[in-house]
């Protein structure tokens, strides 16, 4: 990986993390530094503990996907191949974009995140991950996991967004419409945009959500399904009955728990993404 950046006339300084929630820190000392662009190699959950290092400055955020899912990869059409995208690097160009900003529980805890922030089921499936199996197996893991969940009953929380207050199970705030690599359940927002796609999900079953929802999800069919709730904003609250522990999460790792808040942080990052993104197919 070095030598193909080298070779493609980078300067690069190899900066290895030291375990979980240290890649945030190296890059703020790097930004301090003086480096000129922020490198990181790993998937969605490093990329997001790098943006708190680069966030609010000027220096650029470029990512060598090698991660699980690597949405933000094949968000931008950059591809899942490290060699191949360190070899593109030369092709992209800078965009401030804005950044998502999570504030929950136990807190007060503050997360900024890239991509998306899930409450309800998909932040219970995180939370309950097997790590070593993710390791091992990769999405297997998650999938797994998922399945695990069929004889729960989820738990309802309340979403205020534009004025208006939904009930539901599972919500997504999403900038981005892949989802785990190779899903869509928001379909026509963007990294570029300063708002969320967020998609509500409504119903306790978790029977109903993969008999129902995921073929929705599948077929493009979301906008059209009983159930779903589509809505464009930039802010929303989210609360769970007294009690109960209704999970968060943001690019893919658990972040916390209800009571919640997300809002958009206006032209907060920039990152290298190839020219012609974005690309509706």
């Amino acid at each position: 990986m070095i030598d193909v950046l080298r070779a493609a006339g980078h300067g690069v300084t190899p900066l290895p993390t030291h375990g979980p929630g240290t890649a945030g820190q190296i890059a703020k000392d790097s930004v301090k530094s003086g480096a000129d662009l922020i490198l990181a190699l790993g998937g969605d959950g490093t990329l997001n503990e790098v943006l708190a290092g680069v966030i609010h400055s000027d220096v650029p955020l470029a990512l060598i996907p090698a991660g699980t899912a690597n949405v933000f990869a094949r968000e931008v059409g950059l591809g899942t191949k490290p060699l191949k995208a360190a070899a593109r690097l030369h092709e992209l160009v800078p965009r401030r974009v804005s950044a998502g900003l999570l504030r929950c529980e136990p807190g007060p805890r503050e997360r900024y995140f890239l991509l998306m922030a899930g409450a309800g089921l998909d932040a219970h499936i995180v939370y309950h991950l097997n790590l070593p199996l993710k390791f091992r197996m990769g999405q297997i893991a998650y999938w797994l996991g998922a399945f695990k969940q069929l004889a729960r009953q989820l738990d309802e929380f309340e979403v205020q967004a534009g004025g208006e207050s939904y009930r539901c199970t599972f919500a997504l705030a999403s900038r981005v419409r892949n989802y785990a690599g190779y899903l869509e359940i928001a379909q026509s927002t963007s990294l570029l945009e300063d708002d969320f796609e967020f998609v509500l999900f409504e119903g306790r079953s978790t029977l109903r959500f993969y008999s129902k929802y995921l073929g929705a999800v599948v077929t493009g069919r979301t906008s059209k399904t009983k159930g779903i709730r589509i809505l464009r904003c930039a802010k929303a609250c989210f609360a769970g009955p007294p009690g109960s522990r209704v999970y968060v999460q943001v690019d893919g790792e658990c972040a916390g728990r209800l009571p919640a808040s997300v809002e958009i942080v206006p032209a907060a990052v920039t990152v290298l993404i190839p020219p012609d993104y974005p690309r509706f197919s």
